[in-house]
């Protein structure tokens, strides 16, 4: 699926109609047990594999693929399914509800959590040992479970990106477009600079933090434990405190009380604000539906307090319960192996998981573009890059984070006051208060 930063819907229904159902998972059907110890043997099994929204535009990618590896392994069969974005949360759950979750399944790590807690994918540690080092650290450790043990997903295909900004906008309102702002401060005084010289016409941002923003600002959203959410801590009230100040200058606009990624962006592309976080693949999408914009695009690093910047991950998850635990291992870890990756990163604009593929000149060297430009730099971050999500933390839960900030923006709540209520309305929905 294309990475964006937006919770995958549906995670927390999949994980209470797991609980309620009780029901086993995959091919093999209800009766099979889930698979113990490690996974040995021949790939020469027929599996099903599903992907996420990724037929329509990489259809000769993957047919290719699958041959591939059919032809690396006589008697191995993979039927390729791939379900739309919309509703894919939904359909896993209904699936795995009724024991017919596919054997190979790509997964983010919020959807494989309630999967994993319901003992219906492989722990991989157990399963195939020595498989992690294949992987950035990172990247293998974003499919853990917080305060336990075992890894329910191979890393696949990463993203971050940089940040872009508007260059005209910033001319507009005596700002260098030379110079955008580097630190969270500079940040701060240039959206308010912005909006005080354009008599509050031309706004710096177009959303409120996230539990993303959080993170990269140096709040620690969850305790190590995972057992409840910590996003009130004092780094995350100073920046509410922050996004406070700059909404009464006129620096954000005030749909930024309602709007998630997806709005932000949309209004970066119609010049309505002049900052927005991006990846590598926005700047196409500039050419093509803002071309006054992609001319005056200006690109640079993303802010973070902790010197990690944010990745975007998606994995493949192996049913416990498939009947061919050999085939479905092997295909899975094909799938995300240094070559594939690599391969696949070319096709479209994803970085791959595996360890030394970011050393490659492809990800290393920029030939002038802007689009290379773009990819060398998300690379870079890549390298140290770590996810601020964590994997107990739902669509729900942004939705109420969302509305607490909202309501300390207008000064209903203090910003203590807004993210205390957020961390217990989303603890209370973990079922820990």
């Amino acid at each position: 699926m294309r990475i964006r930063d937006l919770a995958s819907t549906g995670a927390l229904a999949l994980a209470a109609l797991l609980a309620a159902s009780g029901c086993g998972i995959g091919g093999a059907g209800d009766d099979t047990p889930a698979l113990q110890g490690e996974v040995t043997g021949e790939a020469d099994g027929e599996i099903t594999f599903q992907t996420w929204n990724l037929k329509a535009d990489y259809d000769d990618y993957f047919t290719a693929l699958i041959a591939a590896f059919e032809e690396e392994h006589p008697g191995a069969a993979v039927r390729w399914l791939d379900q739309p974005a919309e509703g894919y949360a939904e359909k896993l759950s209904v699936d795995a509800a009724a024991g017919e979750l596919p054997d190979v399944v790509n997964v983010a790590p919020d959807l494989v959590h309630p999967l994993a807690e319901a003992g219906l994918v492989l722990d991989l540690d157990r399963a195939r040992p020595g498989a992690a080092g294949a992987y950035l650290p990172d990247a293998w450790a974003g499919f853990t479970m917080p305060g336990g043990s075992g890894t329910y997903a191979y890393p696949w295909y990463l993203n971050t990106g940089p940040i872009f900004y508007n260059r005209a906008l910033f001319e507009r309102a005596g700002l260098d477009p030379d110079a955008p702002p580097a630190t969270y401060d500079e940040l701060f005084e240039q959206a308010v600079a912005m909006a005080e010289a354009t008599d509050g016409e031309v706004a710096m941002l177009g959303q409120t933090p996230g539990i993303v923003d959080l993170g990269l600002y140096g709040s620690e959203p969850m305790n190590p434990e995972g057992t409840e959410f910590t996003f009130n801590d004092a780094a995350a009230v100073e920046l509410v405190g922050h996004y406070k100040d700059m909404y009464d200058a006129g620096a954000l606009v005030p749909e930024a009380l309602t709007q998630d990624y997806t709005g932000s962006g949309e209004q970066f592309m119609s010049g309505a604000i002049a900052w927005a976080p991006g990846s590598a693949y926005d700047l196409a999408n500039f050419r093509t539906n803002a071309p006054t914009l992609y001319e005056n695009v200006g690109i640079t690093g993303v802010l973070t307090n902790t010197g990690q910047a944010h990745m975007y991950l998606q994995g493949l998850a192996v049913s416990a319960r498939t009947a061919e635990p050999a085939t479905a291992a092997a295909f899975a870890e094909f799938v995300t192996d240094a070559a594939n990756q690599e391969a696949f990163a070319r096709e479209v604009q994803i970085f791959p998981s595996t360890a030394g593929s970011l050393d490659d000149p492809y990800f290393t060297e920029d030939d002038g573009t802007d689009e290379s430009r773009v990819r060398v730099a998300a690379a870079e971050q890549l390298a140290t890059a770590t996810s601020y999500t964590p994997v107990r933390f739902s669509d729900q839960m942004q939705n109420i984070l969302r509305n607490e900030i909202a309501l300390a923006m207008l000064g209903d709540k203090t910003p203590q006051e807004a993210l205390d209520a957020a961390v217990e309305e989303s603890n209370a929905l973990l079922g820990t208060d």
